[in-house]
């Protein structure tokens, strides 16, 4: 494979390689003391064991929006909607039930782009009032309710590991472990598995309180949760409406997040595969020279590692180059390593 750009020696300087062995063995049993017991100098300050392990809450909340954010931008929003169409609920026409729940009714369906058409704007100030709304409301549902139901949907992963591997002795190490390799996977079967109960629940919603037949509500679901909305069946009584307020928003957005994992799974499958033929195709002459970063004749075990990533597509000569920099404005004595002495002087600089 050819190398990106410019080789460029990950170290300042030539390396006789005597000299580089002794370095890498004195590396490689600093990384064991590491692992097993760090130098007393530099033992961090005791911890409650309680925390040794970390939850999966305190990691998903530092990647998610919590639920008081979320929770909050879609009251102001709704909030917002339901007040201005109730006040111009009058340039409004078609099949109303009670006055407010409308206006909150009419503002999911234009939120989440349904449009039945059972509840359509009447004069040209409620039509761009609509146009308004159906554009902030798409950016809210796509930035900020997909992410929290991302959030909901990562919060379960640990118990579908745990449910999957009832009959093993599986602690949080090892089921954090399980759901960061397999994250989209159980992202995929949760979704799936929640989009299959709403589906079964609108049906049978909408047979037993709207009074349609079973294929007609099966219909009106399809043609809600992927947001056609035609319009000939629609959430027409007051309790369906307010069924509808939390079903609709819920509905389209877990679909969406089914297709958007579907292509993750596609996506991830391709990565993985790439990685397999690269860890099982046969160093060449020309990997060699390429992987060569010093230009020493030898590669090392960091070289070899850094090859590879950018084999799989990992890293970039960029990502690379950026480290280096980081690197070399730590190495203050510019010797090619990174002390304690090195640390302090860069920080105090």
């Amino acid at each position: 494979m050819a190398n990106n750009g410019v080789k460029e020696p990950l170290l300042s300087g030539s390396l006789d390689p005597a000299a580089h062995k002794d370095k890498w063995q004195l590396k490689k049993r600093r990384l064991l003391r590491s692992r097993s017991a760090p130098h007393t100098d530099l033992a961090p300050p005791e911890t409650n064991v309680n925390e040794s392990i970390p939850h999966s809450e305190s990691i998903f909340r530092n990647l998610h929006p919590s639920f008081k954010k979320v929770a909050i931008c879609l009251a102001v929003y709704l909030g917002i909607g339901a007040f201005i169409f109730y006040i111009f609920r009058n340039q409004i026409k078609g099949l109303k039930t009670d006055r407010f729940l409308d206006a909150v009714y009419f503002t999911i369906v234009t939120m989440t782009t349904v449009g039945y058409g059972d509840l359509v704007p009447d004069s040209d100030l409620t039509k761009l009032l609509a146009c308004a709304f159906v554009f902030s409301g798409m950016a809210l549902v796509g930035l900020i309710l997909s992410n929290a139901a991302d959030y909901l949907v990562e919060k379960q992963e640990v118990l579908l590991v745990k449910a999957m591997h009832m009959r093993q002795k599986v602690g949080p190490t090892e089921i954090l472990k399980e759901v960061e390799i397999n994250k989209t996977r159980y992202k995929f079967i949760l979704v799936f598995f929640i989009l299959l109960i709403l589906i079964i629940a609108g049906t049978v919603f909408l047979v037993t309180v709207e009074k349609l037949d079973t294929i007609d509500a099966f219909y009106c679901v399809c043609a809600t949760i992927t947001t056609l909305g035609y319009g000939d069946k629609s959430f027409s009584t007051q309790a369906g409406r307010i069924f509808a307020v939390f079903w609709i928003l819920t509905g389209t957005i877990c679909l969406a997040l089914f297709f958007l994992y579907i292509a993750e799974l596609n996506t991830e499958s391709k990565q993985k595969a790439l990685v397999k033929w690269v860890l099982e195709r046969k160093m060449t002459n020309l990997d060699l020279e390429a992987a060569d970063i010093d230009d020493d004749g030898t590669v090392g075990a960091a070289e070899f590692v850094i090859y590879k990533l950018k084999e799989m597509g990992k890293i970039s000569q960029e990502d690379i180059s950026l480290v280096m920099k980081e690197f070399e404005e730590l190495d203050v004595d510019q010797s090619g390593t990174l002390s304690v002495s090195d640390i302090t002087l860069a920080q105090s600089s």
